[in-house]
């Protein structure tokens, strides 16, 4: 499922089922908040919620709509507390990657600003190194 391209709720299950059978690690990523929750029911390994009027703009989710990341991460782990968030959805930046941890994700989905880049690996390596460092600030590893 993405949030350009959406499944009905039932596609999902079907599809979240099957790959664990198959033993493979699911992803879902929903739209708004409250589809995030819908999902959560389901089980998937790992739940994204991305706006789609922000994917491939360069305008972080995690800045311009702050509050559709912390009422997913609310809503989410009101329905499963074992499930994996991440945030996408105009993240281009390290600052895109502090913040969306700091408001209560696991990590967040890169696409455009990686592919975009003139040096891809340093965008992957700065990234990475600001996921690090957000969760030894946020999360106390």
């Amino acid at each position: 499922n993405h949030s350009e391209h959406r499944l009905r709720l039932d596609e999902i299950n079907f599809l979240v089922t099957k790959a664990k059978k198959l033993d493979l690690i699911t992803l879902v990523c929903a739209d708004v908040p409250e589809t995030g929750a819908a999902v959560a029911v389901l089980k998937p390994n790992i739940i994204a919620v991305e706006p789609p009027e922000l994917i491939g703009t360069g305008i972080a989710v995690s800045k311009a709509k702050p509050e559709v990341v912390t009422n997913s991460v609310d809503l989410i782990r009101s329905v499963n507390k074992d499930v994996i968030i991440l945030t996408g959805a105009g993240i281009s930046t390290s600052d895109d990657v502090d913040a969306a941890i700091r408001l209560g994700t696991s990590g967040v989905l890169v696409a455009s600003a990686i592919m975009k880049a003139k040096d891809p690996e340093k965008v992957i390596r700065d990234m990475a190194q600001a996921a690090y460092k957000a969760w030894e600030r946020y999360r106390k590893m």
